[in-house]
Protein backbone atom coordinates (compact mmCIF):
# COMPACT_ATOMS: atom_id res chain seq x y z
CA UNK A 1 0.00 0.00 0.00
CA UNK A 2 1.38 3.62 -1.10
CA UNK A 3 0.91 6.44 1.31
CA UNK A 4 0.60 9.71 -0.29
CA UNK A 5 -0.86 12.63 1.50
CA UNK A 6 -1.64 16.10 -0.60
CA UNK A 7 -2.21 19.10 1.55
CA UNK A 8 -4.16 21.92 0.12
CA UNK A 9 -3.16 25.14 0.96
CA UNK A 10 -5.47 27.52 2.84
CA UNK A 11 -5.40 31.08 2.91
CA UNK A 12 -6.21 31.32 6.40
CA UNK A 13 -5.07 29.39 9.31
CA UNK A 14 -8.15 26.96 9.06
CA UNK A 15 -8.04 23.17 8.40
CA UNK A 16 -6.45 21.91 5.18
CA UNK A 17 -7.54 19.08 3.27
CA UNK A 18 -5.30 16.13 2.76
CA UNK A 19 -6.02 13.00 1.02
CA UNK A 20 -4.59 9.89 2.11
CA UNK A 21 -4.46 6.29 0.49
CA UNK A 22 -6.66 4.86 3.00
CA UNK A 23 -8.70 7.71 4.41
CA UNK A 24 -9.10 11.75 4.02
CA UNK A 25 -7.87 13.20 7.13
CA UNK A 26 -7.62 17.02 8.09
CA UNK A 27 -4.39 18.36 8.66
CA UNK A 28 -3.59 21.95 10.08
CA UNK A 29 -1.91 25.11 7.78
CA UNK A 30 1.39 24.39 9.87
CA UNK A 31 3.84 28.00 9.54
CA UNK A 32 2.97 31.16 9.75
CA UNK A 33 3.69 33.72 6.97
CA UNK A 34 4.07 37.11 6.91
CA UNK A 35 7.54 37.61 5.24
CA UNK A 36 8.62 41.28 4.96
CA UNK A 37 9.26 43.13 2.16
CA UNK A 38 13.15 42.56 0.97
CA UNK A 39 15.26 44.68 -0.55
CA UNK A 40 15.77 43.24 -3.78
CA UNK A 41 13.64 40.67 -4.68
CA UNK A 42 13.76 41.23 -8.70
CA UNK A 43 15.79 38.99 -11.27
CA UNK A 44 15.95 39.95 -14.81
CA UNK A 45 16.42 44.09 -14.61
CA UNK A 46 19.73 44.55 -15.35
CA UNK A 47 22.83 42.38 -15.72
CA UNK A 48 23.29 39.76 -12.83
CA UNK A 49 26.71 39.76 -10.42
CA UNK A 50 27.77 36.28 -9.21
CA UNK A 51 26.00 35.36 -6.11
CA UNK A 52 27.76 33.91 -2.75
CA UNK A 53 25.15 32.17 -0.61
CA UNK A 54 26.74 31.41 2.81
CA UNK A 55 24.86 29.27 4.55
CA UNK A 56 25.11 27.06 8.31
CA UNK A 57 24.33 23.99 9.43
CA UNK A 58 22.68 22.91 13.05
CA UNK A 59 22.69 19.20 12.52
CA UNK A 60 22.71 16.53 15.19
CA UNK A 61 26.43 15.22 15.52
CA UNK A 62 25.32 14.16 18.81
CA UNK A 63 22.41 13.52 21.48
CA UNK A 64 19.23 11.79 20.75
CA UNK A 65 19.08 12.26 17.32
CA UNK A 66 22.59 11.65 16.21
CA UNK A 67 22.01 8.74 13.72
CA UNK A 68 20.69 11.32 11.56
CA UNK A 69 23.41 13.56 11.60
CA UNK A 70 25.42 11.64 8.75
CA UNK A 71 22.61 11.04 6.54
CA UNK A 72 21.48 15.12 6.96
CA UNK A 73 24.63 16.96 6.52
CA UNK A 74 25.62 14.28 3.82
CA UNK A 75 22.59 15.61 1.94
CA UNK A 76 23.33 19.70 2.32
CA UNK A 77 27.35 18.77 1.46
CA UNK A 78 25.89 16.92 -1.65
CA UNK A 79 24.15 19.94 -2.81
CA UNK A 80 26.39 22.31 -1.91
CA UNK A 81 29.17 20.11 -3.88
CA UNK A 82 26.76 20.05 -7.75
CA UNK A 83 25.04 23.98 -6.70
CA UNK A 84 28.86 24.84 -7.21
CA UNK A 85 30.04 22.56 -9.76
CA UNK A 86 26.68 23.79 -12.17
CA UNK A 87 28.65 27.33 -11.47
CA UNK A 88 25.07 29.34 -12.98
CA UNK A 89 25.67 32.61 -10.92
CA UNK A 90 25.43 31.24 -7.50
CA UNK A 91 28.34 29.72 -5.26
CA UNK A 92 27.49 28.08 -1.79
CA UNK A 93 29.58 28.41 1.11
CA UNK A 94 28.94 26.21 3.89
CA UNK A 95 29.56 26.23 8.14
CA UNK A 96 28.41 22.96 9.84
CA UNK A 97 27.66 22.96 13.40
CA UNK A 98 26.31 20.66 15.89
CA UNK A 99 22.41 20.88 17.30
CA UNK A 100 22.87 18.51 20.38
CA UNK A 101 19.26 17.86 21.99
CA UNK A 102 17.27 19.77 24.24
CA UNK A 103 19.64 18.36 27.26
CA UNK A 104 22.31 20.57 26.35
CA UNK A 105 22.62 24.45 24.93
CA UNK A 106 24.91 23.44 21.95
CA UNK A 107 22.29 24.69 19.54
CA UNK A 108 22.46 28.17 20.73
CA UNK A 109 25.82 28.20 20.85
CA UNK A 110 25.78 27.24 17.18
CA UNK A 111 23.33 29.58 15.86
CA UNK A 112 24.94 32.33 17.68
CA UNK A 113 28.36 31.54 16.40
CA UNK A 114 26.52 31.49 12.68
CA UNK A 115 25.07 34.66 12.87
CA UNK A 116 28.11 36.14 13.73
CA UNK A 117 29.46 34.75 10.32
CA UNK A 118 26.85 36.79 8.39
CA UNK A 119 24.90 33.85 7.22
CA UNK A 120 21.45 33.91 5.19
CA UNK A 121 19.87 30.48 6.09
CA UNK A 122 20.46 27.94 8.88
CA UNK A 123 19.76 24.32 7.87
CA UNK A 124 18.23 22.72 10.96
CA UNK A 125 17.35 21.68 13.38
CA UNK A 126 16.06 18.16 12.84
CA UNK A 127 14.58 18.18 16.52
CA UNK A 128 11.85 20.30 17.02
CA UNK A 129 12.27 20.74 20.20
CA UNK A 130 15.39 22.37 19.44
CA UNK A 131 14.18 24.36 16.55
CA UNK A 132 12.12 25.51 19.35
CA UNK A 133 15.02 26.99 21.13
CA UNK A 134 16.53 28.66 18.53
CA UNK A 135 13.94 29.93 15.79
CA UNK A 136 13.62 33.40 17.86
CA UNK A 137 17.11 34.42 17.93
CA UNK A 138 17.28 32.87 13.57
CA UNK A 139 14.07 35.12 12.77
CA UNK A 140 15.14 38.40 14.99
CA UNK A 141 18.33 38.25 12.98
CA UNK A 142 16.54 38.28 9.89
CA UNK A 143 18.12 35.28 8.47
CA UNK A 144 15.87 31.60 7.23
CA UNK A 145 15.69 28.86 9.21
CA UNK A 146 15.18 26.13 7.19
CA UNK A 147 14.47 22.64 9.12
CA UNK A 148 14.64 19.41 6.87
CA UNK A 149 13.14 17.30 9.88
CA UNK A 150 10.75 19.32 12.08
CA UNK A 151 7.61 17.71 11.96
CA UNK A 152 5.89 19.25 14.93
CA UNK A 153 2.13 20.49 14.66
CA UNK A 154 3.21 23.61 17.07
CA UNK A 155 5.12 25.44 14.19
CA UNK A 156 1.53 25.69 12.91
CA UNK A 157 0.89 29.74 13.95
CA UNK A 158 4.37 30.36 14.97
CA UNK A 159 5.22 33.91 15.03
CA UNK A 160 8.42 33.19 12.34
CA UNK A 161 7.94 36.34 10.30
CA UNK A 162 7.77 34.53 7.06
CA UNK A 163 11.23 33.09 7.78
CA UNK A 164 10.76 29.84 8.92
CA UNK A 165 10.57 26.84 6.03
CA UNK A 166 10.19 23.08 6.58
CA UNK A 167 10.42 19.73 3.70
CA UNK A 168 9.57 17.55 6.45
CA UNK A 169 5.80 16.83 6.84
CA UNK A 170 4.01 17.90 9.64
CA UNK A 171 3.11 15.15 12.38
CA UNK A 172 -0.21 15.50 11.71
CA UNK A 173 0.09 12.85 8.56
CA UNK A 174 2.79 10.27 10.08
CA UNK A 175 0.27 10.57 12.98
CA UNK A 176 -2.31 9.83 10.60
CA UNK A 177 -0.47 7.00 8.67
CA UNK A 178 0.67 5.45 11.53
CA UNK A 179 -2.75 5.07 13.43
CA UNK A 180 -4.68 3.96 10.40
CA UNK A 181 -1.86 1.14 9.48
CA UNK A 182 -1.75 0.29 13.27
CA UNK A 183 -5.89 -0.44 13.02
CA UNK A 184 -5.20 -2.33 9.96
CA UNK A 185 -3.00 -4.58 11.28
CA UNK A 186 -5.96 -5.73 13.61
CA UNK A 187 -4.86 -4.25 17.23
CA UNK A 188 -7.83 -2.98 19.47
CA UNK A 189 -5.61 -1.51 22.31
CA UNK A 190 -2.64 0.11 21.68
CA UNK A 191 -0.15 1.09 24.51
CA UNK A 192 2.10 4.57 23.91
CA UNK A 193 5.24 5.77 25.62
CA UNK A 194 6.16 8.78 24.28
CA UNK A 195 8.81 11.71 24.50
CA UNK A 196 7.47 14.86 26.35
CA UNK A 197 8.15 17.40 24.24
CA UNK A 198 6.40 19.20 21.09
CA UNK A 199 7.32 16.21 18.83
CA UNK A 200 6.47 13.76 21.13
CA UNK A 201 2.60 14.95 22.55
CA UNK A 202 1.94 16.54 19.08
CA UNK A 203 2.73 13.15 17.13
CA UNK A 204 0.84 10.62 20.04
CA UNK A 205 -1.97 13.44 19.33
CA UNK A 206 -2.67 12.15 16.13
CA UNK A 207 -1.56 8.54 16.64
CA UNK A 208 -3.99 8.70 19.03
CA UNK A 209 -7.01 10.78 17.51
CA UNK A 210 -6.97 8.28 14.24
CA UNK A 211 -6.53 5.14 16.04
CA UNK A 212 -9.33 5.73 18.00
CA UNK A 213 -11.56 6.80 14.92
CA UNK A 214 -10.97 3.97 13.77
CA UNK A 215 -12.28 1.78 16.37
CA UNK A 216 -9.30 1.04 18.75
CA UNK A 217 -8.24 1.91 22.17
CA UNK A 218 -5.16 3.84 23.61
CA UNK A 219 -4.78 2.26 26.85
CA UNK A 220 -1.84 4.25 28.67
CA UNK A 221 0.78 6.60 27.32
CA UNK A 222 3.33 7.29 29.58
CA UNK A 223 5.53 10.12 29.18
CA UNK A 224 8.87 10.62 29.74
CA UNK A 225 11.53 13.44 29.50
CA UNK A 226 14.76 14.00 27.42
CA UNK A 227 17.48 12.81 29.57
CA UNK A 228 15.52 10.11 30.89
CA UNK A 229 17.79 7.06 31.16
CA UNK A 230 15.29 4.60 33.19
CA UNK A 231 12.26 3.61 31.91
CA UNK A 232 10.76 1.44 34.56
CA UNK A 233 7.26 3.37 35.79
CA UNK A 234 6.96 3.93 31.97
CA UNK A 235 7.53 0.36 31.17
CA UNK A 236 5.30 -1.03 34.50
CA UNK A 237 2.35 1.80 33.87
CA UNK A 238 2.02 0.74 29.85
CA UNK A 239 2.23 -3.31 30.21
CA UNK A 240 -0.25 -3.02 33.18
CA UNK A 241 -3.11 -2.02 30.49
CA UNK A 242 -2.48 -5.24 28.92
CA UNK A 243 -1.75 -3.69 25.01
CA UNK A 244 -2.08 -5.57 21.97
CA UNK A 245 0.99 -3.70 20.58
CA UNK A 246 2.89 -0.76 21.87
CA UNK A 247 4.33 2.43 19.81
CA UNK A 248 7.00 4.47 20.65
CA UNK A 249 7.47 8.28 20.55
CA UNK A 250 10.80 8.30 21.12
CA UNK A 251 14.39 9.43 19.72
CA UNK A 252 17.45 7.26 20.90
CA UNK A 253 15.82 6.78 23.73
CA UNK A 254 14.50 3.40 21.65
CA UNK A 255 17.52 1.65 22.17
CA UNK A 256 16.86 1.46 26.47
CA UNK A 257 12.94 0.96 26.01
CA UNK A 258 12.73 -1.87 23.43
CA UNK A 259 15.39 -4.48 25.57
CA UNK A 260 13.65 -3.22 29.16
CA UNK A 261 10.11 -4.07 27.43
CA UNK A 262 11.05 -7.32 26.26
CA UNK A 263 12.99 -7.98 29.42
CA UNK A 264 9.92 -7.50 31.60
CA UNK A 265 7.92 -10.45 29.22
CA UNK A 266 6.38 -8.31 26.24
CA UNK A 267 6.53 -9.93 23.05
CA UNK A 268 4.06 -8.26 21.37
CA UNK A 269 4.12 -6.30 18.23
CA UNK A 270 6.41 -2.55 18.33
CA UNK A 271 5.80 0.24 16.29
CA UNK A 272 8.41 3.02 15.56
CA UNK A 273 8.28 6.43 14.36
CA UNK A 274 10.91 8.78 12.16
CA UNK A 275 12.73 10.01 15.37
CA UNK A 276 14.11 5.72 16.58
CA UNK A 277 13.28 4.11 13.18
CA UNK A 278 16.81 3.25 12.69
CA UNK A 279 19.15 -0.22 11.77
CA UNK A 280 19.65 -1.60 14.85
CA UNK A 281 21.50 -4.95 13.88
CA UNK A 282 24.62 -3.71 15.81
CA UNK A 283 22.42 -3.14 19.19
CA UNK A 284 19.84 -5.75 19.75
CA UNK A 285 20.36 -9.58 19.43
CA UNK A 286 19.05 -11.20 16.14
CA UNK A 287 15.40 -11.24 15.65
CA UNK A 288 14.57 -8.98 18.12
CA UNK A 289 12.52 -6.76 16.11
CA UNK A 290 11.05 -9.54 13.37
CA UNK A 291 7.87 -8.19 12.22
CA UNK A 292 7.84 -4.59 13.72
CA UNK A 293 6.81 -1.85 11.36
CA UNK A 294 7.67 1.58 11.58
CA UNK A 295 6.24 4.96 9.60
CA UNK A 296 9.02 7.25 7.57
CA UNK A 297 8.57 10.77 5.54
CA UNK A 298 10.03 10.74 2.04
CA UNK A 299 10.27 9.30 -1.12
CA UNK A 300 11.71 5.47 -1.14
CA UNK A 301 15.61 6.38 -1.52
CA UNK A 302 15.45 2.51 -3.56
CA UNK A 303 13.90 4.57 -6.32
CA UNK A 304 15.48 7.60 -6.67
CA UNK A 305 18.04 6.57 -9.16
CA UNK A 306 21.53 7.55 -8.82
CA UNK A 307 20.34 9.68 -5.67
CA UNK A 308 21.90 7.46 -2.94
CA UNK A 309 25.15 6.78 -5.00
CA UNK A 310 25.92 10.52 -5.58
CA UNK A 311 25.10 10.41 -1.00
CA UNK A 312 27.96 7.58 -1.05
CA UNK A 313 30.47 9.67 -2.83
CA UNK A 314 29.81 12.48 -0.10
CA UNK A 315 30.07 9.47 2.70
CA UNK A 316 30.93 6.20 1.58
CA UNK A 317 29.78 5.38 5.62
CA UNK A 318 26.47 5.80 5.05
CA UNK A 319 23.97 3.30 6.39
CA UNK A 320 21.08 5.31 6.75
CA UNK A 321 19.34 8.15 4.63
CA UNK A 322 16.78 9.68 6.52
CA UNK A 323 15.68 13.11 5.98
CA UNK A 324 19.01 13.27 3.16
CA UNK A 325 16.54 14.15 0.15
CA UNK A 326 14.86 16.90 1.98
CA UNK A 327 18.24 18.18 3.45
CA UNK A 328 19.33 18.46 -0.07
CA UNK A 329 16.16 19.75 -1.49
CA UNK A 330 16.20 22.39 1.46
CA UNK A 331 19.96 23.55 0.39
CA UNK A 332 18.70 23.25 -3.77
CA UNK A 333 15.56 25.53 -3.05
CA UNK A 334 17.73 28.25 -1.04
CA UNK A 335 19.90 28.59 -3.97
CA UNK A 336 17.27 28.67 -6.27
CA UNK A 337 15.69 31.23 -4.10
CA UNK A 338 18.16 33.69 -3.67
CA UNK A 339 18.78 33.22 -7.48
CA UNK A 340 15.77 34.31 -8.13
CA UNK A 341 15.62 36.78 -5.90
CA UNK A 342 18.72 38.39 -7.06
CA UNK A 343 19.95 38.36 -3.34
CA UNK A 344 21.21 36.98 -0.51
CA UNK A 345 19.41 39.30 2.06
CA UNK A 346 17.25 36.51 4.42
CA UNK A 347 14.31 38.11 3.53
CA UNK A 348 14.80 38.39 -0.10
CA UNK A 349 15.24 34.55 -0.03
CA UNK A 350 12.13 33.75 1.83
CA UNK A 351 10.09 35.97 -0.48
CA UNK A 352 10.96 33.43 -3.36
CA UNK A 353 10.78 30.24 -1.55
CA UNK A 354 7.19 29.54 -2.05
CA UNK A 355 7.50 30.63 -5.83
CA UNK A 356 10.15 28.28 -6.65
CA UNK A 357 8.67 25.54 -5.02
CA UNK A 358 6.49 25.97 -7.40
CA UNK A 359 3.79 26.82 -4.44
CA UNK A 360 2.20 30.03 -6.16
CA UNK A 361 0.35 27.95 -8.75
CA UNK A 362 2.99 28.69 -11.87
CA UNK A 363 6.36 27.66 -13.31
CA UNK A 364 8.36 25.25 -15.31
CA UNK A 365 9.28 21.86 -13.65
CA UNK A 366 12.44 20.86 -13.36
CA UNK A 367 13.80 18.08 -10.98
CA UNK A 368 17.62 19.24 -11.04
CA UNK A 369 19.45 22.39 -9.65
CA UNK A 370 21.24 23.01 -13.11
CA UNK A 371 17.83 23.07 -15.63
CA UNK A 372 16.03 24.87 -12.61
CA UNK A 373 18.78 27.84 -12.19
CA UNK A 374 18.97 28.06 -15.78
CA UNK A 375 14.53 28.58 -16.00
CA UNK A 376 15.20 31.88 -13.53
CA UNK A 377 18.74 32.57 -15.51
CA UNK A 378 16.49 32.95 -18.92
CA UNK A 379 13.75 35.43 -16.86
CA UNK A 380 11.28 32.28 -16.08
CA UNK A 381 9.71 31.46 -13.10
CA UNK A 382 10.91 27.82 -11.44
CA UNK A 383 8.91 24.40 -9.83
CA UNK A 384 11.03 22.70 -8.53
CA UNK A 385 10.26 19.00 -7.84
CA UNK A 386 13.30 17.50 -6.09
CA UNK A 387 14.29 14.28 -4.24
CA UNK A 388 11.58 14.44 -1.23
CA UNK A 389 8.97 14.92 -3.04
CA UNK A 390 7.19 17.80 -5.37
CA UNK A 391 7.38 20.09 -1.99
CA UNK A 392 5.22 22.75 -3.80
CA UNK A 393 5.07 24.89 -0.39
CA UNK A 394 1.99 26.58 0.90
CA UNK A 395 1.83 30.26 1.64
CA UNK A 396 3.09 29.03 5.05
CA UNK A 397 5.81 27.66 4.19
CA UNK A 398 4.80 23.87 4.58
CA UNK A 399 5.27 21.08 1.74
CA UNK A 400 1.65 20.48 0.48
CA UNK A 401 2.55 17.01 -1.02
CA UNK A 402 4.17 14.52 1.14
CA UNK A 403 4.41 10.65 0.77
CA UNK A 404 4.82 8.55 4.17
CA UNK A 405 6.60 5.40 4.12
CA UNK A 406 5.62 2.54 6.11
CA UNK A 407 8.68 -0.01 7.01
CA UNK A 408 8.96 -3.21 8.25
CA UNK A 409 12.21 -4.78 10.01
CA UNK A 410 13.47 -8.43 9.52
CA UNK A 411 15.34 -10.94 11.55
CA UNK A 412 18.43 -8.66 10.92
CA UNK A 413 16.83 -5.91 12.89
CA UNK A 414 17.04 -3.49 9.46
CA UNK A 415 14.59 -1.94 7.93
CA UNK A 416 12.93 -2.36 4.26
CA UNK A 417 10.20 -0.01 2.95
CA UNK A 418 6.83 -2.11 2.17
CA UNK A 419 4.05 0.49 0.81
Amino acid sequence: MSVFVKATASRSRSLKTILGGIAIVGASALVLSGCAPAADTGSSSGPREPLTLKIGTILPQSGTLAFLGPPEEAGVALAVKEINEADLGIQVEVEYRDSGDTTTDTATVSVTDLLSLDVSAIVGAASSGVSKTVIDEIVAAGVVQFSPANTSIDFTDYADDGLYWRTAPSDVLQGEVLGNQIAEDGVQNLGIIELNDSYGTGLTKKITETFEAAGGKVVASPLFNTGDTVFTTQISEVLAANPDAIALVTFDEAKIIVPALQGAGYTGPLYFVDGNLADYSAVFAAGALDGDKGTLPGLDTAKLGDFTDRLLEVNPDLTDFSYAAESYDAVVLLALAALAANSTDGKAIASKLQEVSGGSGDGTKATDFASAAQIILDGGVVDYDGNSGPITFDENGDPTEATIGIFQYGPDNTYKRIN
